[in-house]
């Protein structure tokens, strides 16, 4: 008798687990909402207009990174910590020039930041992003 008493008790206790999924799905919506509030950090770009899509005109200074992180200026190869020193010299001869660092597929990030970083020092107003061929 004990047995069969305790055979329909299992029987009928289940878990409902309705509350648990609205939880679940308030939450989420939390989650979504929340997050299209959050601003991600970044690096600001200007990229030249459409118009003048070559970034060697005379109005700017040209810093090309190859794929192979090779730098280069005035159709020479530069070393990474001289890229300051020519930049400075070309903006003395012309204050409002904008520097365009063209960047090849394959490039590493740490160099693009580097020379990015010395045409900011060297006291660069505009600095404009092109990406290099793609081959």
């Amino acid at each position: 008798m004990r047995k069969l008493v305790k055979k329909q008790e299992d029987e009928g206790a289940e878990i409902d687990l309705t509350p648990m999924l609205d939880v679940v799905f308030i939450m989420l919506i939390f989650f979504i909402v929340v997050a299209s509030f959050i601003k991600e950090a970044g690096i600001e770009i200007n990229r030249p207009d459409n118009t003048n899509s070559d970034p060697s005109d005379a109005t700017s200074i040209l810093v090309r990174i190859q794929s192979d992180d090779q730098i280069w200026m005035e159709n020479r190869r530069v070393d990474a910590r001289a890229v300051r020193a020519n930049i400075q010299r070309l903006l003395a001869a012309d204050p409002e020039q904008a520097v365009s660092i063209k960047v090849d597929k394959g490039a590493k990030a740490n160099t693009v930041v580097e020379v990015a970083d010395s045409a900011r020092e060297a006291g660069a107003g505009a600095i404009n992003w092109a990406s290099g061929e793609r081959k």
